[in-house]
């Protein structure tokens, strides 16, 4: 075919539209949604643990998905323009990044509007091991991550903070 053919050029069109929505939304969606997901464990079940009162974790899973959900935002969209790599507008990538950091921090801290701590805490267990595997889904779907080895790394990081949470919950 000649490389001219409408047919090439709206297969090049497309492959660009899938590029794109990879580097725009899909990487800054998950480098938050695993930022979120993971860095807030600890300071929740350090809580959870040292305090033993739900309505107190909420408060802090909140803060602490909030906090990480600006951090991030601001981070992302100050760390490239977009015009070197291509990775498009640094606001839309910022804001992308900041929902999903608040969206993968919150999730584990709803359970947490239990008033008994020892159920929210096992329905906090049940939703990390959902944020943890939806993660290493779509690392496996976008970046052609082995599901297996994708979900040892995250489960082993998201068990590291969470071990480092519980410890400090408990001294």
């Amino acid at each position: 075919m000649p490389a001219d053919d409408p047919k090439l050029k709206e297969i090049d069109k497309l492959i660009d539209e899938d590029r794109n929505f990879v580097l725009r939304i899909v990487q800054p969606g998950l480098a938050g949604l695993m930022d979120g997901s993971v860095s807030t464990l600890a300071p929740i079940f350090a809580t959870a643990f040292a305090t033993h009162n739900s309505h107190t974790v909420l408060l802090i899973g909140l803060a602490t998905a909030v906090g990480a959900g600006i951090s991030m935002a601001f981070s992302e969209g100050l760390s490239d323009d977009g015009s070197l790599t291509g990775r498009g507008n640094p606001v839309f990538r910022g804001l992308v990044t900041g929902v999903m950091t608040f969206i993968g921090g919150f999730l584990h801290t709803l359970p947490f509007l239990i008033s008994n701590v020892h159920h929210a805490l096992t329905l906090a267990y049940v939703v990390v091991g959902i944020e943890l595997i939806v993660i290493a889904m779509i690392r496996h779907r976008y970046f052609k991550t082995s599901f297996a080895l994708s979900c040892l790394q995250v489960i082993v990081g998201g068990g590291l903070v969470f071990a480092a949470g519980v410890l400090i919950g408990q001294s």
